[in-house]
């Protein structure tokens, strides 16, 4: 039976987007491709119809959790006339951000294991966070784009670990006061 041109493009993105939330919840080593494809009533031999390998999938998980998280942002916003980067820090660093890994930034789940990724993954990973970090910034403050980027790069790195670290503790006032630091600094740096 042959299938429309479509259904295989559609299928691809299936398999992205369930890996892409798979692999923030689990981890990279923790999704094995038989247990994805499984989940999606797909075959584990259909995988290598999509894909020449799971590093091919991950970062194409990778570059697809940058758009849900630039898409979050967005919507966080959007709701927020003239406030829009108070929301989008208020946003990411939200108890519910913290306790939801599969919904959200793929870099607060998973830099330690992009880290261990080969080089050719990662040259990969840094294209895409390059053009993550330059859309982040338009929202910044900063007198040139020279500024408004590194702005960019110091609130996404600090956000990034200091959800990475409210995840890492099981004491949930612990974590609230993480999140609750960050936030009040970051606004005060960029939100003035």
């Amino acid at each position: 039976m042959r299938y429309p041109v479509e259904h295989k493009k559609d299928t691809h993105e299936r398999i992205v987007k369930a890996a892409a939330r798979q692999f923030r919840l689990s981890g990279k080593y923790g999704v094995p491709i038989a247990y994805l494809m499984s989940e999606l009533n797909l075959t584990h031999g259909g995988f290598y119809r999509h894909f020449g390998s799971k590093e091919q999938l991950f970062v194409e998980a990778f570059e697809i959790g940058l758009e849900e998280v630039r898409a979050r942002m967005k919507g966080a916003a959007d709701k927020h006339p003239g406030k829009e980067l108070r929301a989008i820090i208020e946003d990411y660093l939200s108890l519910a951000h913290c306790a939801n890994p599969a919904d959200g930034c793929h870099m607060a789940a998973l830099a330690s294991e992009i880290g261990r990724c080969p080089k050719s993954v990662r040259s990969k990973i840094d294209a895409a966070l390059k053009h993550h970090i330059s859309e982040v910034a338009k929202r910044l403050p900063g007198a040139t784009e020279t500024e408004r980027i590194h702005n960019a790069m110091v609130l996404g790195s600090g956000m990034v670990g200091t959800v990475t670290l409210a995840r890492a503790t099981t004491d949930t006032g612990m974590r609230k006061d993480i999140l609750e630091a960050a936030k009040k600094f970051y606004l005060g740096a960029f939100c003035r």
